[in-house]
């Protein structure tokens, strides 16, 4: 009872190609490939020394500086 015999992966295969097709399951193939190769690529290059210039994010930001008058409330 516990396991599936290779004769219900079969059919298992067969409904999942039914309902998807070949052609679509195809594109899923590609795309999952597509992403691991991207994330092997990213992996491979963010061993980089982290204080290089170069890999360094660029950061703009600005500082708003101010002061609170007092704090209002409003009852409806």
């Amino acid at each position: 009872m516990g396991g599936l015999s290779w004769i219900h992966w079969v059919i298992l295969l067969l409904v999942v190609v039914l309902i998807f097709g070949t052609k679509k399951l195809r594109n899923i193939g590609a795309d999952l490939g597509g992403a691991v190769r991207g994330f092997k690529d990213g992996m491979r290059e963010g061993g980089d020394k982290p204080g290089d210039p170069a890999t360094a994010p660029q950061v703009s930001a600005k500082t708003v500086e101010g002061e609170v008058k007092g704090k209002t409330e409003t009852k409806a």
